[in-house]
């Protein structure tokens, strides 16, 4: 990493090479970085809700005053 890069970035030997330019990433990997996060997204969608996050909630219902729907 030289000064002139932000933190993070690709080594000028090893940047990622886009078929559209400068535009953007091309479609098929678009596709496959939608796909994952999907999957992804999905997998994280199946995970219980953790016992502390449920407490939690309880506890702010609790002390939550009523919504006054005559606003």
């Amino acid at each position: 990493m030289n000064e002139d890069e932000p933190a993070g970035a690709f080594p000028l030997g090893n940047r990622p090479s886009r078929a559209h330019g400068d535009h953007g990433l091309n479609d098929q990997t678009q596709r496959r970085i939608g796909n994952h996060l999907r999957a992804l997204y999905d997998s994280v969608l199946q995970q219980p809700i953790p016992d502390r996050f449920r407490d939690l909630i309880a506890r702010l219902d609790d002390s939550s005053p009523p919504i006054d729907d005559q606003a």
